[in-house]
């Protein structure tokens, strides 16, 4: 079955604007992959001293983490295997039609061959729109579910951005490591995940 190649497992992050952005002094350097502190928590006294603060996100721990994305992840590969299973069943119930023509063929008529070499290839052209139209739906399913995700992400941190000061929150992934280095009391990952999974669980209530 030609389904999509595999569910996405971590969510891309572009750069989040929180609020309007003001000439900022501050900056990362770029060596190494970002460090991190044993609490994974931004430094409240840091975060009080300065108000124009650039803070990050590990968007590998936030899809490991977030509960709403890992319900999304698992409801789309249980379509998969749904799909799969389903397309299977038809597949294996179609082979058998062709070797049962395949054994019986020299004894049946032309007319007859002609007759069932033509269901067949009905049946063989339906198998084929079921995987495509399987593949399609998988396809826009995953991309609704994603975009979701990715809007509730983008609300919550305007929201937590406007009420800590940040005017930039960044992201980085060790598959997209567009951030090498910054501060670990920049990094609010773990305060992020948490407040996130708050929200979803009151909201399934």
């Amino acid at each position: 079955m030609n389904t999509i190649s595999s569910i996405v497992s971590k969510v891309s992050f572009a750069l989040l604007l929180a609020g309007s952005i003001a000439s900022c002094n501050q900056g990362t350097k770029t060596t190494s992959e970002p460090a991190r502190n044993d609490s994974n928590t931004v430094n409240k006294e840091n975060l009080g001293s300065n108000k124009d603060k650039i803070v990050y996100l590990n968007s590998d721990s936030l899809s490991e983490k977030y509960q709403y994305f890992k319900d999304i992840k698992s409801k789309l590969e249980n379509k998969v295997k749904k799909a799969q299973t389903d397309l299977q069943s038809k597949s294996t119930a179609f082979q058998r039609e062709v070797a049962e023509y395949q054994k019986n063929a020299a004894t049946m008529s032309a007319a007859d061959r002609q007759a069932t070499e033509q269901k067949l290839a009905r049946k063989q052209d339906e198998l084929a729109r079921l995987d495509q139209t399987a593949s399609s739906s998988i396809a826009k399913d995953e991309s609704e579910e994603f975009n979701n995700v990715y809007n509730k992400i983008t609300e919550f941190l305007k929201k937590h951005a406007a009420e800590n000061g940040y005017k930039l929150v960044l992201t980085y992934s060790k598959t997209n490591p567009t951030v090498l280095y910054a501060d670990p009391s920049l990094e609010i990952t773990n305060e992020v995940i948490k407040q996130l999974n708050e929200e979803y669980k009151s909201s399934k209530k």
